[in-house]
């Protein structure tokens, strides 16, 4: 039975939410490691005869693992989604989790790679020579241009790209497709790695490929960004999404309107995207005490 509903609800959310992979992966594991309690502490493991207090029980025991706050909390909006659809499919009279809180998180602001840094990346480095190289350096362009996800980049393909237009469409989180810009400066950088691409007899229609003619990997994405970075900012993170976070910072540091933001970035809502501010406040903090007579301590 148990498992039967947890199978139930892992094709619901794949299927019909449209979660990302990702996604739907981490609410499989945290699942089933709340199942795996159950069984220890609950003979039969049913999940429709689950308390708020054996939920409770369950979050002490992560904090006690030494989880971080918002692991635990990634874990109980696994578990709310979960009750939630067992109540609507009439599983549950009571959902265990209404009464539960999870820990709280210490507000950390995005990590963002310097504006002069960044242009040291395109103007500085030196990237491998031929279509690897040539690829490489498009990606982390298109990344910085655009703010896209990872997944979001490994998914494009040539046909995405409207020259004419000076467009660029992506398929975001559930499917949800936007349209970006595209700068006459990458509309060229484009150009020349599809013809480089074209020289080498690559023909998979995916946008940035292997030497192999196989689609890129997120990881090896991540591979591109982390070596590159590294060669331009000591940050302990150098990842796609640091890039996405540079997107959005200095778009906002540079006057754009946060609502222009929100959508360039595919946020659902706009609280996802108002935590870039506070990186473009330090900034006008720092700028104030600079230039302002009376800003001294």
């Amino acid at each position: 039975m148990a498992d039967t509903l947890l199978h139930n609800f892992l094709d619901y959310i794949a299927h019909e939410k449209k979660f990302s992979k990702h996604t739907a992966l981490s609410y499989q594991n945290d699942l089933q490691q709340f199942q795996a309690y159950l069984q220890r502490e609950i003979n039969p493991a049913d999940f429709t005869l689950v308390s708020y207090l054996n939920i409770r029980a369950w979050i002490a025991e992560l904090i006690d693992s030494g989880l971080t706050a918002r692991t635990v909390n990634r874990k109980i909006s696994a578990l709310k989604s979960f009750y939630k659809y067992l109540l609507r499919n009439n599983h549950i009279t009571v959902n265990p989790l209404q009464k539960i809180q999870g820990p709280k998180t210490p507000k950390k602001l995005p990590v963002f790679v310097d504006e002069n840094q960044m242009s040291d990346l395109f103007s500085k480095i030196s990237f491998e020579e031929g279509f690897e190289g040539q690829r490489d350096k498009l990606v982390l362009d298109i990344l910085y241009q655009t703010g896209f996800r990872r997944a979001e980049l490994c998914s494009l393909k040539e046909q995405d790209i409207d020259f004419y237009n000076l467009t660029i469409k992506v398929l975001g989180k559930r499917n949800k497709e936007r349209i970006l810009p595209v700068s006459l400066e990458l509309k060229r950088n484009l150009e020349a790695y599809l013809q480089v691409k074209k020289n080498e007899g690559l023909v998979n229609s995916f946008l940035f490929v292997t030497k192999k003619d196989k689609a890129l990997k997120e990881a090896e994405v991540y591979k591109i960004v982390n070596k590159y970075l590294g060669a331009v900012t000591t940050l302990g993170k150098k990842s796609p999404h640091v890039l996405r976070h540079t997107f959005a910072t200095h778009l906002l540091n540079n006057g754009a309107d946060i609502n222009a933001v929100k959508e360039l970035l595919g946020h659902s809502n706009l609280s996802a995207t108002q935590i870039y501010t506070h990186n473009s406040i330090d900034k006008l903090k720092k700028t104030y005490k600079q230039a302002h007579p009376r800003s001294g301590d």
